[in-house]
């Protein structure tokens, strides 16, 4: 099964998908600087990006209205009407920390991971130093609540249908754990292995509703379905090396869209993918859960 290329935005560093359903419309972001957040209407095609003026990692639709978007340096709220990036809540004290991948449990509370910056502002790689990120429960009030820490580099937080497991990666480990989780609480218990793949790095994930786990390989190229007892189910391939995130959506949720990334690639990496960066697209005879908005 092969991803087609929806739309070829070119992103140094796609991330963050999150499915409006009520809008109809798909959210994504491009982290380095100067980052960018996209919308894709998906009826028209109709696309439309906003420059930020500090890094973000992730933005989604807020009960209140307007969005909530974890950015470099802490939360802010953004109004697509007039652009304006306002920082609401600070994350964390730790100022050479970016926000990375994010989610919204069934509850709509944002549970978002923070690492080392690993981009300079001309987009080149910074080397990544210790474990100095973390993983972070924000309520509907934005009260902050520690969750995870000793972090490199956090992705695939998703939640199962019944929303009492977690699944979560430390991405140099290679391995994704699942945590039980109380949905009321957030309180976690410990983690156990959960699955693991020789094909790239774990990065972002999706639950379906079936319960399984759909993860993008980081420079793998392709996204593997993860049975609920672990076992490899399905693999997309996708014509980009750097796969990054994917999400379902669409009227029937059973759409899987896909980021990626184009950073550090060489020339000859380009000519050979070159739609590395793109939003790609494929229906795999699955249906995801609704992505929820932030509740506050």
């Amino acid at each position: 099964m092969k991803a087609e290329l929806l739309l070829d935005c070119a992103d140094a560093l796609g991330e963050g998908l999150f499915h409006d359903a009520a809008a109809g419309a798909l959210w994504w972001v491009d982290i380095p600087t100067p980052s960018k957040l996209h919308r894709l209407e998906l009826a028209s095609g109709a696309h439309k990006s906003w420059e930020m003026p500090e890094m973000i990692s992730f933005a989604v639709p807020r009960a209140s209205g307007g969005m909530l978007v974890a950015g470099h340096g802490g939360l802010s709220s953004f109004d697509p009407a007039d652009g304006a990036l306002k920082r609401i809540r600070q994350l964390e004290d730790r100022p050479f920390n970016r926000s990375n991948d994010a989610c919204c449990d069934a509850a709509g509370n944002l549970w978002v991971g923070t690492m080392q910056n690993n981009f300079a502002p001309d987009r080149s790689a910074i080397a990544i130093v210790g474990g100095s990120g973390a993983l972070y429960r924000v309520g509907h009030g934005l009260d902050v609540e520690l969750k995870l820490d000793g972090i490199e580099i956090p992705n695939a937080c998703c939640f199962s249908p019944d929303g009492r497991t977690m699944y979560f990666c430390d991405t140099p480990r290679n391995m994704i754990c699942a945590y039980d989780v109380d949905p009321a609480s957030g309180e976690l218990g410990p983690p156990r292995d959960f699955a693991t793949h020789e094909r790239g790095g774990p990065d972002g994930a999706t639950v379906d509703a079936d319960g399984g786990v759909w993860n993008a390989r980081y420079g793998g190229g392709c996204v593997i379905r993860f049975a609920p007892d672990g076992g490899v189910d399905q693999v997309v391939e996708v014509p980009a090396s750097q796969v990054t995130c994917c999400g379902f959506g669409g009227p029937e949720l059973d759409t899987l869209y896909i980021t990626t990334a184009r950073n550090g690639l060489t020339p000859a990496q380009l000519e050979a993918e070159p739609h590395a960066g793109g939003l790609f697209a494929v229906k795999p005879g699955r249906k995801g859960l609704a992505d929820q908005r932030f509740g506050g």
